[in-house]
């Protein structure tokens, strides 16, 4: 396969695979970061491993360059953009989900840029079951703890 044509490839599937996860936080969850959000930093992530391991090819012998690096760049950049989608709202903490889900998201443009698919088809799927069905499990949990409602004198209407 033409290399290029690869690296096109690459993108796209990171892209998708990002799409895929901020859908459901748009759709399902209604939050702010949705689809765009999460497919850019999904594509972002994979273009910073591409243009490492290129760097690294291109270099090699005349620069020493790592490519964990840029990894570990990725991880601090999306820190700080996660830490600005969570926020309180009327005593209640906002956004962490969705910020966990950007983090995951740059994640799986990582692995895609550095060609592992598997993985990152594996991973979306994986956010895709956390963020969907854990909606059902949570619910029933808050039904089966849920304080009964107080039959107390007071509370009664005479």
């Amino acid at each position: 396969m033409d290399p290029t044509l690869a690296i096109y490839l690459k993108l796209a599937l990171a892209s998708f695979l990002g799409l895929l996860i901020g859908t459901e936080r748009a759709v399902v969850a209604r939050q702010v970061a949705g689809s765009r959000t999460f497919a850019l930093v999904s594509l972002g992530s994979c273009l910073f491993m591409i243009a490492g391991i290129a760097a690294n090819e291109q270099f090699l012998g005349i620069v020493n360059f790592d490519p964990s690096r840029v990894l570990s760049a990725i991880v601090q950049g999306i820190g700080f953009l996660g830490a600005g989608l969570i926020i309180f709202q009327g005593g209640i903490l906002r956004g962490v989900t969705t910020a966990a889900g950007l983090w995951v998201a740059a994640g799986v443009g990582a692995v895609v840029g550095l060609g592992f698919l598997n993985i990152a088809f594996f991973v979306t799927f994986m956010v895709l079951i956390i963020f969907l069905a854990m909606w059902y499990v949570e619910r029933m949990f808050k039904e089966w703890f849920a304080e009964p409602p107080s039959h107390s004198p007071e509370h009664q209407n005479f």
